[in-house]
């Protein structure tokens, strides 16, 4: 894009031009700028529009037209007549503009500035209407006619002030818009198909023109308009002739009347309108727009012609057409407030509609409805005929009668409309639940929104009316009744109490039920609602509910406090009582009785209670318990407010029970007069046990009374007594006492109880011992039970004598089986019923008994003893039972501020465990209860304690993670939750007893005991007394053969034992006598399984090792520590041990490490055996000495932790025979140690290395010197040697200088180690000369030496090494042929590693001439016999030779057989005379005479060979007589050599030399020189620089071994001139060359010699 600033220059000079293409950028700046400047030029305004209409009519884009527009608007504020003047004069140009110009203008003629040219702008548009012929160019038009009638509107409905503002009048703008109109449908021809966008965009403009139309016009067109529009709705979108339609109404609405024209067509509408209405379609916008425009045409068509339009709609609904008549129920319905509602119009309305009621069509349901909602809005159900509508309604606002739940919604809604007298009367009437709900909340909602508008409820007519109205007293019940369950149908109670509330306002003048009640109900209904809002049906309390209902009557009767009110009341409440039934309406008469009570409580007149209560039980049946139930609570109620009334009424009935002479029961026949007694006595009874119930205070003398009056009626019974008898008097006794148990009075002394126990007791014992026929002995106990609570308690003699009766009389019966085989097939199911109540009843009496006492609970207990270790399984069990209820009662009373002690609890857990093993299932799981409820009962002691200690701990919540299950399956856990509370005493009483059962013969129970035993050793071992005991004892009973799973747990029991008993059970078992049997071992296996365990033995092992013991004889020596390493053999080889001998691991090591030293200094015989080890199945077991068992412990432990490679690693480099010699022991140790440092983690080398610091100067030697030798050893590992703040240099160089030559060597090989890691071998490089010094020592010495200096050197850098290795070279040299084999391969292999270092650094001339020196020691060297040495020189004259450069020499040492020393020597003596270095090779084989004389015989021949093969390689004839005499002389010396082989090969080698120069023998020096005299054929090559005299070389040679031959000069032993003079007289003879000894025969002769000194 051009410049912005370049382009708006060239608008700005006309003189430029503008190019063609402007962006959309360029534009929006443009207009940013404009509307940011306060004032444009003209010619700057008219240069811009030009632009942009030459931008627009050049490059039409919809983007640049927005932004054109922009622009033109920014310009327009400035100068709005330019605008448009420039458009149309650039439109006078064309015949029509251009589509986009055309567009443009439209949007300009939304601008305020357009006013003033409309007209003119619309003078322009009419001719273009008639010239468009495009859709393109008449679309254009389109917005422009768009804009132009927008604009005019908006200015005509600013009245006045926008006509002035206009260019053109009122009037000629209607006639121009009519013209417009005329020009659209006559010119454009809207009807043709393929015009239907333009016809779209055509219709839309209409309705503007619509408006600019005067309304006389308009209605002259309006015949021709519809017919238009009517036929373009074939062809065109409904959307756009509707939206016509809508806009053309609301024009002629504006005059007030549509006219006839329109009359005339409003058929045609309604058919073309109805199918644009659907209220269903919402999704689609298309169809919604459709329908609201067609709706909003029908409410203006309805508003012109309400009466016509009325008649139409009638019309609809009554057709047969279903559709039809849902559609117009339903336009109807949206227009039915645009219509005047006439009288006549209702009744019109109303025929209709009940037609539709009556057919009830389902589909018209809905739209019916809807309708109805309609006209109850216009107040027609006060109409005649409004009742039918009203029943219409009620039937589908029930909640159940239709599955249409928005049709029964819609139902309830309108119901809302009708008024409110008349749905209280509804309301009384019988309907179904549903409808009353629907009623009742109707009602509600009416008379809260008259609350809310302050309108008082005028319900006279409902007062008035009694007669057909119910009774204030019959409403109140029934509301009462219909709130008693408030969840039926959902919402009965609620809507019952709201309406209640909502028809007593505190305003009212005329309350629904007593003036005196607005108070008392505004405060409690509220509450009551929230209730039941705040619970569901699932959670909610019915009796509470209950108990809030009759609260709530009561404060309304107190409110009402009028006795003659109330006699109204009772006699309602009467009345709905006898038209109850109690199988049908239980709950709802039960109610009553009890309103009945709440009634008489608020009663100021006691006579008048007296009488009411008296009527009650005499004309009450009786029959139903139920109503006897009721008639107690009724009674009950009454007696909180007139007790004295109620007693002396009760009293006076139970008379009939003993008076003879009054009693009413006599006067009955016979046989009805036991049932007439036990009737009254239940209902007495009864009474008197819902009194106890309501009245629990102050009570106290009452009580005993009616006690003493319990007991008269049984003594003084009127009727003769029976079996029958008996039982009923008891159910009754049953149901009075039943509530004492909540009677509060703790200082009361009931002088009645303790007669009242004996008496029941009496009746117990009076029931026959061999079976159970009736209940009373269960309902005897249950009376015992309901005294628990009352004062005076039972004495200890009078409990134990009621335990020993309700045992025997219970758990003493025969078995079940046995009682129902006695029993008839009927009675068998009734037997079972009858015991399973009476124990329950024994069980419920045991509780009683506990509540009374609860620090009795151990005696309750063992009262049981005899029935718990019967041997019948069903007294067993019973027992059990009885027990279980007593433990589980105690648990969940929490009652632990009073003393509850278990003295004997180890006896009992130990009795519970193995009962849990128990035979018979339901004992050992009624035995894993009692268990677990003892456990709760001691836990909950616990926690009593730390709370009066205000000490609090967090407990684990044990009740969660325990349970009867858990100590049902597994004994374990018994012994796991009980361990803390057993004091030492009860501790060993339960292993002592649990032991004993180890040899049960029954499996379960010998592995219960087993298990007991071992977890309460795990848990509390260190309490345990007697240890000593319980070892021997476990150890004896292992002999026997128990099963595996309980040796299993005795051996660990045994373990734990030991982890807390550690000093004492190691010294028992460490006493036996070795070698051990196979207990002893398994034992110790046992304590390598638990990880506490395995750590405190170790540690005590540990120690006894570490034990200083001094050096004795095997006869003196003690066993302790041997017996230690046996035990550890064993311990460590269970694989569970790893992490407690991790822990221990470097102490343990050092400590067996040390003992092996010990006992292999006491020269123990190999025969001892101390130790067997059971093989592998099939083979024998092994035996092992002292000695071999401690190297087996240490095995064993490396093992035990995982360090296979270790134990590989010592059997690879004879680790364990090293540590076996006296000798050597300090090698095994670093062999050893080498093993832990490859093949260990890091850590460990650590822990070790603190554990033997320590040790390093210790005052016991063998100490001593297991350290250092770890110690040095160690170094190896970089991590160790790098140890911060650590200086084991300075121990190392103390360790060198001291006379013991292991110490040398051990400090020797720590420095060896020092130097492996980073900048550690520059330090050491100080220490050469010191490390050299010890190059003479003792072999070991000297190898570690050796490699000290190797490490220092390879590891060092630069210059430091090539000097370093260059200063120790004269040392290391001799000791390549020395004569020990492990010095020389040290040496030769240190040799190598060296040479690959140096090369590195590319040694300069003077360490090239040291590297020479080598050469000749290093071809020696490798001819030795032994292949080791030979395998390192071929390694290390390969380094030589790449070092040097030898190139061709690597194949032969890489990939010749080393064994094949005559072809390597050949090859590299052929290499060293081919380099042309004559002075080199005179300087090796100067070197090599000094190896002649060497003592080794090997040595001697490899350095004649080594001359013979160099002399072969040289032509004799170019070299100087002197220097071949000087190599005759070296040989001549041999000749005589002790070793015949040595001798023979000298004789080889100087035949050849004798062949060479023609001669066979060689007899003295003279004889040579002249043989060798040959006259001069050019230039001879020197090998030695000077010659001595022969004397001189003789003695020379004998020197040789000793000199340094590479440090001198030949120099000293050249000869003088003369001598070289004279040998020049003589010159040499060229012999041909097949006189010479052949390369084959020499090296047959070489073999032949090397053969027989092997031999040698």
């Amino acid at each position: 894009m051009m410049n912005f600033k370049n382009l708006l220059e060239s608008i700005q000079n006309s003189s430029q031009v503008v190019p063609e293409t402007i962006s959309s950028q360029f534009l929006s700046l443009l207009e940013r700028k404009i509307l940011s400047s306060n004032r444009i030029s003209i010619f700057m305004s008219q240069n811009i529009i030009e632009t942009i209409i030459d931008c627009l009519i050049m490059n039409p884009r919809k983007g640049l037209e927005e932004n054109a527009v922009a622009v033109l608007l920014a310009i327009e504020a400035h100068n709005p007549k330019m605008v448009i003047t420039k458009f149309w004069d650039r439109m006078k140009l064309q015949d029509l503009p251009q589509p986009n110009i055309l567009q443009t203008i439209g949007k300009l003629l939304l601008s305020q500035g357009m006013v003033p040219y409309l007209g003119t702008t619309w003078n322009h548009v009419l001719p273009l209407l008639r010239k468009a012929q495009t859709e393109e160019q008449r679309l254009g038009l389109c917005d422009v006619i768009n804009g132009l009638t927008t604009n005019a509107l908006k200015h005509l409905a600013l009245g006045s002030v926008g006509e002035e503002a206009m260019d053109i009048s009122k009037e000629m703008l209607s006639f121009k818009a009519c013209l417009t109109l005329r020009v659209l449908f006559n010119r454009w021809l809207l009807k043709t198909k393929d015009k239907g966008h333009l016809t779209e965009q055509t219709l839309s403009i209409l309705g503007n023109l619509f408006f600019l139309i005067s309304p006389p016009k308009l209605k002259c067109q309006v015949c021709w308009l519809i017919r238009r529009l009517l036929t373009l709705s074939e062809n065109v979108k409904p959307f756009y002739i509707i939206q016509c339609l809508s806009q053309l109404l609301e024009a002629l609405a504006v005059s007030g009347s549509g006219g006839k024209n329109m009359a005339s067509k409003l058929d045609d509408l309604v058919v073309l309108l109805c199918p644009q209405v659907n209220w269903k379609i919402r999704a689609d916008l298309q169809l919604f727009q459709n329908h609201k425009m067609a709706l909003k045409s029908f409410h203006t068509m309805t508003r012109l012609y309400h009466s016509k339009m009325v008649k139409l709609f009638l019309s609809i609904m009554n057709c047969k057409d279903i559709p039809k008549v849902i559609l117009g129920l339903q336009i109807f319905r949206d227009v039915f407030q645009e219509v005047p509602q006439t009288m006549e119009l209702k009744v019109e309305v109303l025929k209709t509609v009940i037609n539709l009621i009556t057919e009830d069509s389902k589909p018209v349901r809905m739209p019916l409805l809807q309708f109805i909602e309609q006209l109850g809005v216009c107040n027609y159900f006060t109409l005649q005929q409004g009742n039918v509508l009203i029943k219409y309604l009620i039937r589908f606002s029930e909640i159940e009668s239709t599955s249409d739940e928005e049709i029964r919604d819609l139902a309830i809604s309108i119901l809302h409309l009708v008024p409110l007298p008349r749905l209280i009367y509804l309301l009384c009437q019988p309907t179904s639940p549903m409808v009353f709900i629907t009623l009742c909340r109707t009602a509600t909602n009416i008379a809260m929104k008259a609350q809310a508008l302050n309108q008082a409820l005028y319900l006279s007519s409902y007062h008035l009316q009694s007669t057909v109205y119910p009774s204030p007293q019959l409403l109140f019940v029934n509301l009462l009744i219909t709130s008693l369950k408030p969840y039926k149908a959902k919402e009965f109670g609620t809507t019952s109490l709201w309406l209640l509330l909502a028809l007593h306002p505190l305003t009212s003048l005329h309350p629904v039920i007593h003036f005196k009640l607005g108070q008392v109900w505004k405060r409690e209904i509220p509450d009551m609602i929230h209730i039941l809002e705040k619970h569901t049906e699932e959670d909610f309390i019915q009796e509470e509910w209950e108990k809030r209902l009759l609260l709530f009557s009561s404060y309304t009767l107190l409110a009402i406090n009028n006795d003659c009110w109330l006699k109204d009341l009772i006699k309602v409440i009467f009345e709905k009582i006898h038209s109850f039934k109690w199988f049908q309406q239980k709950e709802e008469k039960s109610f009553l009785y009890r309103l009945i009570g709440y009634t008489l409580r608020v009663s100021d007149d006691p006579e008048f209670v007296s009488l009411i209560l008296v009527n009650i039980l005499n004309s009450s049946s009786q029959e139903e318990e139920l109503e006897k139930r009721g008639i107690g609570d009724a009674i009950s109620i009454v007696a909180t407010g007139h007790l004295k009334t109620v007693l002396n009424v009760l009293e006076d009935y139970s008379s009939m029970l003993t008076d003879k002479d009054t009693s009413p029961v006599l006067v009955l026949k016979k046989e009805l007069q036991k049932k007439e007694w036990i009737k009254i006595c239940n209902t007495i009874y009864i009474a008197y046990s819902r009194i106890f119930e309501e009245i629990n205070f102050y009570i106290g003398a009452d009580v005993d009374s009616i006690l003493s009056i319990i007991i008269n009626h049984y003594e003084n019974c009127i009727i003769q007594k029976d079996k029958d008898l008996k039982l009923n008097y008891l159910n009754s006794v049953v149901k009075l006492t039943s509530n004492l148990e909540g009677l509060d009075q703790p200082d009361f002394y009931f002088s009645y109880k303790i007669k009242m126990v004996y008496f029941m007791m009496e009746l117990i014992k009076q029931e026959p011992s061999t079976s159970i026929s009736s209940p009373i002995r269960q309902k005897a106990m249950m009376v015992i039970t309901n005294f628990r609570n009352l004062k005076p308690v039972l004495i200890s003699e009078e409990k134990r004598e009621l335990l020993k009766v309700c045992f025997k009389n219970v758990i003493g019966l025969p078995p079940l089986d046995v009682m129902k085989a006695v029993a008839s097939p009927k009675e068998s199911q009734d037997t079972v019923n009858l015991f399973r109540d009476t124990m329950q009843a024994l069980r419920k009496m045991l509780e009683g008994l506990v509540t009374e006492m609860p620090t009795s609970v151990q005696n309750y207990w063992e009262s049981l003893d005899t029935w718990l270790n019967s041997q019948k399984d069903c007294e067993r069990e019973r027992a059990l039972w009885c027990g279980v209820r007593i433990l589980s009662f105690t648990a969940r009373k929490h009652n632990f501020y009073i003393d509850i002690e278990f003295s004997h609890l180890g006896r009992l857990v130990r009795f519970l465990a193995i009962l849990c093993q128990d035979h018979v299932d339901n004992i050992s799981f009624l035995a894993s209860q009692a268990i677990y409820n003892l456990y709760c009962i001691m836990l909950f002691k616990k926690q009593l304690n730390q709370e009066k200690k205000d000490v609090w701990e967090e407990l684990p919540k044990k009740e969660g993670v325990y349970s009867a299950c858990v100590f049902h399956n597994d004994t374990s856990e018994i012994a796991k939750a009980f361990a803390e509370y057993f004091t030492p005493k009860q501790l060993t009483s339960l292993v002592m007893l649990s032991m004993e059962g180890l040899v049960d013969s029954r499996a379960n129970i010998s592995l219960a005991s087993g298990k007991l035993m071992n977890f309460v050793m795990k848990e509390r071992g260190k309490d345990i007394l007697k240890v000593d005991e319980i070892v021997n004892g476990i150890y004896d009973r292992l002999k026997s053969q128990l099963e595996p799973a309980t040796r299993k747990e005795t051996l660990q029991a045994l373990c734990s034992l030991a982890g807390n008993n550690t000093h004492s059970v190691m010294t028992l078992l460490l006493k036996r006598p070795l070698p051990w049997e196979g207990i002893n071992m398994e034992l110790w296996r046992a304590f390598g399984t638990q990880r506490k365990t395995t750590i405190n033995v170790l540690q005590l092992l540990i120690s006894i090792l570490e034990e200083r013991h001094y050096k004795q004889g095997y006869k003196e020596m003690s066993f302790r520590p041997v017996a230690v390493t046996c035990a550890l053999c064993e311990m460590l080889s269970e694989t569970m041990c790893k992490l407690a001998l991790l822990e221990l691991y470097p102490q343990l090591l050092l400590a067996v490490l040390n003992h092996v030293y010990w006992v292999i200094e006491q020269n123990v015989p190999q025969k001892m055996v101390v130790y067997r080890k059971e093989g592998i199945q099939g083979s024998k077991s092994k035996v092992f000495d002292p000695v071999s068992c401690a190297l087996e412990a240490v095995k064993t432990m490396l093992i035990a932790a995982e360090y296979y490679k270790v134990v590989t690693y010592a059997d690879q480099y004879r680790g364990w025979d090293l540590l076996s010699s006296p000798k050597y022991y300090y090698v095994g140790v670093i062999e050893l140690t080498s093993g832990l440092v490859r093949n260990c983690d890091s850590n460990i080398l650590h822990r070790i290395m603190r554990e033997v610091k320590p040790l390093l100067y210790s005052v016991d030697n063998r100490q001593k010197v297991m350290a250092r030798a770890l110690f040095v050893q160690l170094l190896w590992h970089q991590s160790v040697a790098q140890t911060l703040g650590e200086n084991f240099l300075s121990h190392l160089i103390k360790w060198i200088r001291e006379p013991n030559l292991i110490m040398k060597e051990i400090g020797l090989r720590g420095i060896s180690n020092l130097a492996l890691h980073p900048g550690q071998a520059g330090t050491l490089a100080s220490l050469l000369p010191v490390i050299g010094s010890f190059l003479k020592e003792e072999e070991l010495v000297v190898v570690q030496a050796v490699k000290g200096l190797r490490n220092i050197i390879c590891y060092a850098e630069g210059i430091v090494t090539k000097k370093a290795f260059c200063s120790i070279s004269n040392q290391l040299r001799p000791l390549i042929n020395d004569e020990r084999d492990q010095v020389r391969i040290s040496a030769i292999s240190a040799l190598s590693h060296m040479l690959h270092q140096v090369y590195k650094f590319r040694p300069g001339p003077d360490t090239r001439k040291v590297l020479y020196s080598f050469l000749v020691p290093l071809l020696i060297s490798i001819q030795d016999n032994n292949l080791e040495v030979a395998k390192v020189c071929a390694k290390a004259l390969t380094e030589w030779v790449i070092g040097i450069g030898w190139t061709s020499l690597k194949e032969t040492f890489q990939h010749t057989v080393i064994t094949d020393h005559v072809k390597i020597l050949e090859e590299t003596c052929k290499c060293l005379v081919g380099t042309n270095q004559n002075h080199l090779v005179g300087k090796l084989l100067f070197q090599s005479f000094g190896f002649l004389q060497n003592p080794q015989p090997f040595i001697r021949a490899a350095a004649i060979t080594f001359i013979g093969q160099t002399v072969m390689k040289i032509n004799i004839n170019e070299i100087y007589e002197d220097d071949v005499e000087l190599l005759l002389n070296a040989l001549q010396d041999l000749k005589d050599d002790p070793v015949d082989s040595i001798q023979g090969l000298v004789s080889i080698t100087i035949k050849k030399m004798e062949t060479t120069y023609g001669k066979t023998s060689i007899s003295s020096g003279l004889q040579l020189r002249q043989n060798f005299r040959i006259f001069g054929l050019g230039t001879k090559k020197r090998l030695f620089k000077n010659l001595k005299s022969r004397e001189e070389g003789k003695k020379d040679l004998s020197k040789w071994s000793k000199l340094s031959f590479w440090k001198s000069s030949e120099d000293s032993i050249r000869q003088g001139d003369s001598f070289k003079r004279r040998l020049h007289m003589f010159p040499r003879k060229i012999l041909p060359q097949s006189s010479l000894l052949s390369k084959l025969d020499l090296d047959m002769s070489v073999h032949q010699v090397q053969k027989e000194l092997k031999l040698s």
